[in-house]
């Protein structure tokens, strides 16, 4: 028994030798020399532009007839009005009437071009939260070092900081080796058919080839990842699709006053308990396995000790995860019921319930296996799962994070931000590069400006804000961006 002791003992110090060792080697990996980079910008001057595009009530409505084409057009005319520069030096096509597409052509002509892209359409005030807005949300006010309105996150500051960008750099002479493309976009909020597609396939009726774009996606994060001290980067290589299903349940209807045992809804409830209790299947491999790999070695050391040894502690991580919004979307292909139907009166059974489910695809799943596990789940001879015409949206290709693209997009950061964290990600929502990505090698989503827990609830929400400061680093990392990519 002593023997058998001392030998479960031997196996145990042997085990905590190994996941101590490990704990020790999973440490961020060195980083290149990234030469901090000064641009001294007018920074109050940025700011009152942003301000300036806020005025413009550029919303993207979901009804077609509520489209005020003077905002529109007014903010065309406002940006080739204030960057001079930019409109003598590049040729400018519109798409779409409103969407622009710039071309500054670069000295050498047989380099693959570039693209930086943004949309200056934003989202409609929720009706009836005007009050609670700390300053009317397309007044463009500044105040305090802050400007505030609708836009100024998402995304008239990306554009914004990307006319100063190369406004700036036109200034000091510069002429790209690369040809680079500028597009801004008047209908993501919508879906960029008559804008970003449109883009796409101007640039593919001429046979060009982008190597690679940035669009909208991701931010620096401040304090966003538990445990991660430093700025964290997440530049997104890929986004999630989507599919909507109708999940039906069936049952025979007649009057409230004798109801069955089970009614439609009820039996609509126990399919869509299943539904969650059974989530599409995920894990921390590929894209997420990178991310989080990465984020993982600046973690305090018992983050870093689990993370350092998935081979132990795998299945711990993944249930953690699971339980977190944010990590959980990163890990999965993502269950969200949304909308509920049922009787026609308040006394008449219905004979179909109706709940309707929005899945958000992972790149490691198609729509199709999607629309297989939730049939898989609650079809019976009750219930039935309606498949939309078109079926849904595919997640994009997940685009190369060792690419040359890539690298400048950190190296950008690096010298504008110094030391932070930057890895690849996954965009959970949707962009424009679903379009701009089919004419591109590879297809980046991020905005180089900081984000933190307290900014969250101003995207398409109240009090949407960016600080002055914020903006002119954004414009600072756009600068660098361009310098970089364009190889000039």
């Amino acid at each position: 028994m002593k023997k058998i002791l001392l030998s479960l003992g031997g196996v145990l110090a042997l085990l905590v030798a190994i996941v101590v060792a490990r704990t020790l080697l999973h440490t961020p990996e060195a980083q290149g020399n990234a030469e901090r980079v000064v641009i001294d910008l007018d920074e109050g001057a940025i700011a009152g532009r942003l301000a300036e595009a806020v005025r413009f009530r550029t919303v993207s409505h979901q009804s077609p007839a509520d489209f005020d084409s003077a905002e529109f057009r007014g903010f065309v005319d406002w940006v080739a009005s204030r960057y001079p520069a930019l409109t003598a030096s590049a040729e400018r096509t519109l798409l779409g009437d409103y969407t622009m597409l710039y071309r500054l052509p670069g000295s050498d002509p047989s380099l693959q071009p570039v693209l930086l892209t943004a949309h200056y359409d934003v989202v409609p005030v929720i009706p009836g939260t005007e009050s609670d807005w700390q300053a009317p949300p397309f007044a463009g006010e500044i105040r305090d070092g802050i400007i505030w309105g609708r836009g100024t996150l998402d995304d008239k500051s990306a554009v914004v900081a990307q006319l100063e960008a190369i406004t700036a750099l036109l200034k000091t002479g510069f002429r790209p080796e690369r040809t680079l493309y500028l597009s801004f976009g008047h209908d993501e909020e919508v879906g960029g058919v008559d804008g970003a597609a449109a883009v796409a396939r101007h640039l593919a009726d001429q046979d060009i080839r982008l190597a690679w774009s940035l669009d909208e996606g991701s931010f620096v994060f401040d304090g966003m990842l538990p445990g991660v001290e430093p700025l964290f980067a997440a530049i997104n290589v890929a986004e999630k699709g989507s599919v909507t299903l109708d999940i039906v349940a069936h049952a025979a209807g007649g009057h409230s006053s004798m109801p069955p045992r089970q009614t439609a809804v009820g039996i609509l409830a126990e399919a869509i308990t299943r539904l969650e209790d059974n989530p599409v299947p995920g894990g921390l491999t590929g894209l997420s396995g990178q991310m989080f790999d990465t984020a993982s070695r600046y973690m305090p050391f018992g983050y870093r000790m689990l993370f350092a040894n998935r081979w132990l502690f795998n299945h711990m991580i993944e249930t953690q995860l699971s339980n977190v919004p944010f990590a959980n979307a990163m890990l999965r292909t993502t269950t969200a019921p949304t909308m509920l139907s049922g009787s026609v009166k308040t006394n008449v059974l219905p004979i179909e319930a109706v709940a309707t489910v929005n899945f958000r695809v992972h790149p490691r799943d198609t729509v199709e296996d999607v629309i297989r596990h939730v049939r898989s789940v609650v079809e019976n001879d009750s219930v039935s799962v309606r498949v939309p015409d078109g079926g849904g949206l595919a997640a994009s290709e997940v685009s190369d994070w060792n690419s040359p693209g890539f690298r400048v997009v950190e190296q950008a950061l690096r010298q504008t931000y110094g030391d932070l964290v930057v890895t690849p990600g996954l965009m959970i929502a949707g962009s424009d590069s679903r379009h701009y990505g089919k004419v591109a090698d590879n297809a980046f989503r991020f905005n180089p400006m900081t984000v933190t827990p307290d900014d969250l609830t101003g995207f398409h929400g109240t009090n949407e804000k960016i600080s002055v400061e914020n903006l002119a680093r954004g414009v600072r990392t756009y600068m660098q961006i361009i310098r970089l990519g364009t190889g000039s």
